[in-house]
């Protein structure tokens, strides 16, 4: 099993706290979210990593150097101002090179527990999904009926029992991360350039029979995704002495 990250938006929404730094190297508890990722990785035995960059890239090949990750593979997106499906497509060859993948995005700090049961679960297509959604139309949202995900998106429209918030982390095997990159290239041609890569796994979602796709629960564990700056100060305060406390 391998993984590929997701580490080349702008983070815009984020103001001054990322007008330099890719929001992979923010820093909680002295730790960037890099150096988290990578020895949660490494834990649960995963030590071939691509990461998909593009703004900031310089500090983040100056931060593996820091932790001396000669194993992280570097592909550059040039064109990380457009959405990050544009980032999917780049990242074809390290997605589609055989066996499972863990797809994950790099703004988030998370319980090491969610890994466990992205690598311990029986599906080998899989969404996190935490019941303890936030309202509104921000939260990446997977629908779930009959026992299986049906929709995927920040505001659905299929019919559904119920839905939770997607933590940003994926498993996926072989033929789904072609369908992936195939459907991403498909987004990109019909001028959607600043699609989110969501877009592209909800596309394969609905096209796939039902039972493909499974999900693992991980209402109850600590995680935030970093958009805003009140983020980062949640997850200083709230998310981070959870994570201490699991860790002991």
């Amino acid at each position: 099993m391998r993984a590929v990250i997701f580490a080349a938006g702008l983070g815009n929404r984020l103001g001054g706290a990322a007008e330099q730094m890719p929001k992979v190297l923010l820093r909680f508890a002295n730790r960037s979210l890099l150096e988290r990722l990578l020895s949660q990785l490494g834990t649960i035995g995963i030590e071939e990593i691509t990461l998909g960059v593009g703004h900031g890239a310089a500090h983040i090949e100056a931060e593996l150097a820091r932790l001396n990750a000669g194993n992280v593979e570097l592909v550059h997106n040039p064109d990380y101002r457009k959405g990050s499906v544009v980032t999917m497509a780049v990242l074809e060859d390290a997605m589609t090179r055989g066996g499972d993948i863990l797809l994950m995005d790099g703004d988030v700090l998370y319980d090491r527990r969610m890994l466990e049961r992205l690598v311990a679960s029986p599906h080998r297509n899989l969404f996190l999904l935490d019941r303890d959604v936030e309202p509104g139309e921000e939260p990446m949202k997977l629908a779930i009926a009959a026992g299986h995900p049906v929709d995927f998106r920040k505001t659905l429209e299929r019919t559904h029992e119920y839905y939770g918030e997607s933590v940003g982390f994926f498993r996926f095997d072989e033929a789904a991360a072609q369908d992936l990159c195939t459907a991403a290239r498909q987004i990109i041609a019909d001028g959607r350039h600043g699609d989110y890569m969501e877009e592209a796994i909800r596309d394969v979602l609905l096209a796939s029979a039902k039972g493909r796709f499974g999900f693992e629960d991980i209402t109850g564990l600590p995680w935030i995704e970093i958009d805003f700056a009140e983020d980062i100060a949640r997850a200083e305060n709230d998310i981070l002495p959870r994570l201490i406390e699991a860790d002991r």
